[in-house]
């Protein structure tokens, strides 16, 4: 929900530099043994550094902390949360190694999630210098239309791990069906949710009998499982010093391309992100119709999360998509 850093040392001109240091890393672990500083720890064992100049805390993020830490083998950026396990990191993790593997669009490398011996968690990553603004936006659309097309799943719809959209919970059980996913696990999660912390059966209702209806807005579509960011607002979209963008902060999961511009609503795209997209990943019959049933999830995650402020617009978009299907 939140851009939780501002920077990542940027390693060389290449959008994805091999960093020597960092050559003979593995994929991000998870920690098993408990020390008083694990995150030192790591830094100065397979993090390749001799020493620590420096830690600097970072701003941005309303759920973690975060801080730079400077070491003669170069900067790492450290989120840290004292009140969650490293379920949330792990889920993070992962989709930003989903994401990184793809070789397609930049995102910072995660190298390592761990428990904090006081309770809590952490996560290592790589740490890139951001440039002086988002960067471009046709080669944003074109990356990240990139990325869709590279990132495909054969399990179907979802993930290989449950992780959050802000601090709700994004249940990613592996589906064969979009629709059902999609109904069930993200707007009839957050409607339930809705139900649950405000007591509010007309959104639950009327939204149920959306998703119970809403089949005939994906006719005649191939609808294949996408990687995809999932929470792709400005705040999670940067440049590098070159230029180029980087997309951090993810709530991956394999689903339909669409509904990555879920958040366009807070996005900022223009009509030369989606040339540039549509051009690498065509746009689909009936896109102009979905566009608002992608929306929904995320205007009801922001209720769930922010407050009454958000409901009208859920509610529109429900009462809409209830006129123009006829139920």
């Amino acid at each position: 929900m939140v851009a939780s850093y501002i920077g990542i040392s940027s390693l060389n001109s290449s959008c994805f530099p091999p960093r020597p240091c960092f050559a003979k890393r593995k994929p991000f672990a998870v920690s098993a043994a408990m020390s008083d500083d694990p995150i030192s720890d790591w830094i100065l064992s397979e993090g390749n550094a001799t020493q620590i100049t420096r830690t600097s805390p970072i701003g941005g993020g309303c759920i973690n902390n975060a801080r730079r830490y400077d070491t003669d083998a170069g900067s790492f950026f450290v989120k840290t949360n004292r009140g969650i396990g490293p379920s949330m990191f792990e889920g993070e993790a992962l989709g930003l190694g989903a994401m990184y593997e793809t070789r397609t669009i930049r995102v910072p490398r995660p190298f390592k999630v761990g428990p904090l011996p006081t309770g809590g968690s952490y996560i290592i990553m790589e740490f890139i210098e951001f440039g002086a603004s988002r960067g471009n936006q046709s080669v944003l659309g074109r990356q990240l239309a990139e990325m869709h097309k590279a990132g495909k799943s054969e399990k179907g719809f979802g993930f290989d791990v449950d992780n959050t959209i802000g601090s709700t919970p994004q249940i990613n059980t592996w589906t064969s069906d979009w629709i059902e996913f999609y109904g069930k696990h993200r707007l009839g999660y957050q409607l339930k949710l809705a139900l649950d912390q405000y007591g509010d059966s007309t959104i639950y209702q009327k939204g149920k009998r959306l998703v119970e209806n809403m089949a005939p807005l994906f006719q005649n579509i191939v609808i294949e499982p996408c990687l995809l960011h999932g929470d792709l607002w400005s705040g999670n979209i940067s440049s590098d010093k070159n230029g180029e963008p980087v997309i951090l902060d993810p709530a991956c999961y394999y689903g339909h391309n669409e509904a990555e511009f879920g958040m366009s609503w807070c996005a900022g795209f223009g009509g030369s992100f989606y040339n540039a997209y549509f051009e690498v990943m065509p746009k689909q019959p009936g896109f102009e119709k979905r566009r608002e049933i992608y929306l929904l999830y995320h205007y009801l995650n922001h209720y769930n999360l922010f407050g009454s402020s958000y409901r009208s617009s859920a509610m529109s978009i429900i009462d809409d998509y209830l006129l123009m299907l006829g139920v």
